[in-house]
Formats: structure tokens, C-alpha cells, sequence
């Protein structure tokens, strides 16, 4: 008998085992993030209209975005330049995290933004 119930366990132990791929069950993680070819217009811009723009848009700027604009390349660029973009996204010490009152960004978006600072933050 104790025969019989050794076989039935090595039966059922067996039969749960299998091999999924990780893209097939997390398809999110199969999926690449770009950071070589980034650019204002197509990386950037969508990034701060997504995350930024409904409280640092020109014209809510004033009353809910500590006066802080971001609608516009200059003035992006200008945050990016003092290292106060960057350092509020990343929610970096000593910077006010962003968005507020929400999570940081995703790590994609995050590195997306430090490659284009990194390379001198072109109008492009």
C-alpha cells in the first residue's frame, strides 16, 4: 500500500511542474524601454503633458503649480538645466517630490528624461 500512495505523490509532485516563459506571463517586462534615441518633441513633451501639465501649465501655473511652467521647451529646459526637473521626478533629497502628491515615475520616463538632460537637453 505504501507503495501505491509513494507513486500517486511522485504522480501529483510531477504533474504540477511546468515551464512558463517570463514574456508570456509578464508580457510588460519583455517590452524595451528606449533611452538612445530620445528627443524633446517625441519623448519629452508627451512625458511632462502626461505627468506635469495639469498643474505647470502656463495658465495654472500661477495658482496651483508654485509658479513653476512647464509647457514650454524654455522652460524645461531651464529646470533641467539647474537640476531641478530631474531632481524633483527622481524625487531626489533636498527637491520638492513630483508629481505631487502621486508616485514617482516610472522607471522608463525617469531614464528617458536623464538621457535627454545628459545630453545637454536639445530643443529637438
Amino acid at each position: 500500500m505504501a507503495k501505491v500512495w509513494f507513486i500517486i505523490i511522485i504522480i501529483l509532485s510531477a504533474s504540477g511542474c511546468y515551464y512558463d516563459s517570463e514574456e508570456y506571463l509578464f508580457p510588460q517586462l519583455d517590452s524595451q524601454c528606449d533611452t538612445t534615441s530620445v528627443t524633446y518633441a517625441v519623448t519629452v513633451q508627451p512625458i511632462m503633458q502626461q505627468y506635469c501639465y495639469r498643474c505647470h501649465n502656463n495658465t495654472n501655473a500661477p495658482s496651483s503649480g508654485a509658479n513653476i511652467r512647464l509647457e514650454d521647451y524654455s522652460d524645461v529646459a531651464t529646470r533641467a538645466g539647474n537640476g531641478s526637473l530631474y531632481g524633483s521626478i527622481a524625487h531626489q533629497s533636498g527637491f520638492s517630490p513630483m508629481p505631487k502628491g502621486g508616485g514617482q515615475l516610472d522607471n522608463c520616463s525617469l531614464n528617458q528624461i536623464k538621457s535627454w538632460i545628459d545630453s545637454g537637453y536639445p530643443n529637438n
